[in-house]
Formats: C-alpha cells, sequence, structure tokens
C-alpha cells in the first residue's frame, strides 16, 4: 500500500456552527498540497494510533475540514476541538475519493447534520460547471446546529434548509421527486436518514444512490468460520479465525495494511483480490463493486469459501 502520509500546518480555525469546528491545513513552508475533487475525504493521524476521516469541503481546492464534536462518538472529534489550534502541525493521510460526483442529467443532494461536508464541495463543483441541474435539501437539529447555513441560503430556490426543530424531520419523498432516468441522488448524513432514502429509492434505476456513511452497517457474525488468507506477494498464508480481521490475521504476520476507521467506512484498506469469493462487510463499495469481487475491506469484510487470495 502507498504511504501517502504528511505533515500540515493548521492555517486556520473558525466556528461554523454551534459544535462544528472548521480548520484550513496547508503545506509546511508553503508546499502545494495535492488537489482533490468533490466528495473526497483525508484522515487525520491523532495521539494513541488514533485516525479519523472528514471530508474535505474548501473553497477553490483549499484544504479545509468541518468537525462536530460528537460526545457519542470515540473521541477523535472532541480531542480536535480540544486540541488542535493554528499554527499547529498535523499528520494526515489521502487524499482519497470513495464518494465521487458521477456524470448526470442532474443531481438531487441531501445531507443530514455534519453530512453537509462532502455535499457542500459538490454545491460548490456544479456550480462552477456550466448548465449543471441540482437540488439540495439540507436538514439538522436547529439554525444554529448547521455549518455552512450563510452561503446556502444564497443559493436561492435551489436549496430547501429544513431544521428539525422548524420543519420536522426531512420530507424524504419531497426532496426526491418522481424517479427519473439520468438522476444522481448523493446522501450524506446520520444512519436513520440514509436508511430512509435508501428505501425510498429503490423504485429509482440501478445505479441511482450514492451514499456516505459515518457509521458501519451492522453485520451478522454468529456464522463466522476460520478460514485461509493467501497473501500471494509475499508468500505468507495466514488462518483467519472467528472474531479475527484479514488485517489483523496478516499484521500478525508482518504485513501491515494501511487502515484508518478500522469499521469499512473510509476505504484506507481497500486490496486487490487475486482469487476467492468475499463476504463483503463494509459499508462503502456499490453492488456493483461487490458482483465483481475484485476489491475488499480487510478491516472488516471475510471469506465465503475456505480460501482467498490477496494481492498483498
Amino acid at each position: 500500500m502507498t504511504d501517502d502520509t504528511r505533515e500540515v500546518v493548521v492555517t486556520e480555525r473558525v466556528q461554523h456552527a454551534h459544535d462544528v469546528v472548521g480548520l484550513t491545513l496547508a503545506g509546511p513552508s508553503g508546499a502545494a498540497l495535492p488537489g482533490w475533487q468533490a466528495g473526497a475525504h483525508i484522515d487525520l493521524l491523532l495521539p494513541e494510533g488514533r485516525a479519523r476521516q472528514y471530508s474535505l469541503c474548501g473553497s477553490d481546492g483549499a484544504w479545509s475540514i468541518a468537525v462536530l464534536n460528537a460526545p457519542d462518538g470515540r473521541g477523535g472529534s472532541a480531542w480536535i476541538h480540544d486540541n488542535i489550534r493554528e499554527g499547529d502541525v498535523i499528520q494526515v493521510r489521502g487524499p482519497r475519493n470513495r464518494f465521487p460526483l458521477a456524470a448526470a442529467q442532474r443531481y438531487v443532494l441531501i445531507a443530514g447534520g455534519i453530512g453537509i461536508t462532502p455535499i457542500i464541495a459538490m454545491v460548490r463543483e456544479l456550480e462552477r460547471r456550466e448548465n449543471q441541474n441540482w437540488r439540495l435539501t439540507y436538514g439538522g437539529r436547529s439554525r444554529e446546529s448547521m455549518a455552512f447555513l450563510r452561503e446556502l441560503e444564497g443559493r436561492g430556490e435551489r436549496v430547501s434548509i429544513a431544521p428539525q426543530d422548524e420543519t420536522g424531520l426531512i420530507d424524504i419523498p419531497a426532496a426526491l421527486g418522481q424517479p427519473r432516468i439520468g438522476t444522481a441522488v448523493y446522501c450524506c448524513g446520520p444512519e436513520p436518514l440514509l436508511r430512509e432514502v435508501d428505501r425510498a429509492c429503490r423504485s429509482w434505476p440501478p445505479g441511482t444512490l450514492h451514499v456516505e456513511r459515518f457509521a458501519p452497517v451492522e453485520a451478522d457474525d454468529t456464522g463466522d468460520r476460520p478460514f485461509e488468507v493467501v497473501a500471494e506477494r509475499s508468500g505468507v498464508t495466514v488462518i483467519v479465525p472467528p472474531g479475527v480481521s484479514v488485517l489483523d490475521a496478516l499484521a500478525d504476520q508482518g504485513i501491515h495494511i494501511a487502515t484508518s476507521c478500522g469499521e469499512g467506512v473510509c476505504g484506507t484498506c481497500e486490496t486487490k483480490v487475486l482469487e476467492g469469493t468475499v463476504d463483503h462487510r463494509d459499508s462503502l463499495l456499490t453492488e456493483e463493486e461487490r458482483t465483481a469481487n475484485t476489491v475488499m475491506m480487510v478491516c472488516c469484510s471475510r471469506a465465503r469459501g475456505a480460501r482467498l487470495v490477496l494481492d498483498v
């Protein structure tokens, strides 16, 4: 796996909304950072080996992220809010993009809470293009909690703002409209929102819906069995027992694959599959990608049979 870890400097820290802090990052001594496209994210590498993923949402290609202080999270966001200040040097990895903006005749964008971060980058990208047909529905607990609200309210009738304390939950059928060929639906937000949008899009043409999750979909591991993994390039074979990931089983043999979320959400540990059928348990791959069976997320997915051969 390519190591794309780098140091960056925090050049600006701003408060985007209640409990949402924005950080702008730059290369040390003015060094240029790689370009990125809407939907991309980076990993912030935090103390004690923690890594957290944040969507890039800066204007004009700037490396900016917005971080919600989530009290029921895993502690990374709280640490960022409490500790990172302007002038700090931090380590990041990426950018990567598993949520790219596909070509379409029209776009329906739906964001819930901090899920606005990849979506606002898409809004800006679509506005830079000529004659793009798009609309956005953006919901949150209250206006005070919704980042980028002033900018989005200035976009006119293409944007519908839905604070829950004023209008209730997002009206999904109204946000989606009628199924139409040539439409791409993009949604990012909490799992209940994603489930509702997924259900509503089942009557739409295949491939219409694109989602990005903050948390993994729960998998049933009650029937897990041991299986063999062959690391083809390394010449190593390991047995992966129930309760142990492919990632950890390989690491025990000195084969280290870059990882971040450990839950099949970020795509950092994506690994090429040479032989065998994968039991995909990630929350990232499309149905077409799962059927192709050419890659897997080794942090969470397993084998359907007795053996997998991986390109590591």
